[in-house]
């Protein structure tokens, strides 16, 4: 699937607009690896626009960042913040909830795959 990404980086007062591609089908068959690379990719975007000459592969982990899904029409947008900037990916043809809900389990099992098995 392709969908675009508008990023504004901090300090600068234009956003830009790329298109990304997952290897995944329409935003209604995703399961939580699509929704996962959905999310790398988009964070991607904003380190491309940030870094043009870094490697298009560097490691993405799912932390340090706020994210919020919103209506756009009949649709949805998902809306990422991090220290370097912001991005606007979509619109995407999938309920608020249902995308809200599989975006925050993504996260949640990337942190727990991070986090020490025991807590002292």
């Amino acid at each position: 699937m392709v969908f675009p990404v508008e990023v504004v980086l901090k300090g600068r007062d234009f956003a830009v607009t790329e298109s990304v591609i997952v290897p995944h089908g329409e935003p209604a068959t995703w399961d939580d690896a699509a929704v996962h690379d959905v999310l790398v990719e988009i964070l991607r975007a904003i380190d491309r626009a940030e870094n043009p000459d870094a490697p298009a592969d560097r490691r993405v982990v799912l932390q340090g960042f706020s994210w919020i899904v919103q209506p756009a029409g009949d649709d949805v947008v998902i809306a990422i913040e991090i220290p370097m900037g912001a991005a606007v990916a979509g619109p995407f043809a999938l309920a608020q909830a249902e995308l809200d809900a599989r975006i925050a389990r993504v996260i949640r099992t990337e942190r727990q795959s991070y986090a020490p098995e025991t807590v002292h």
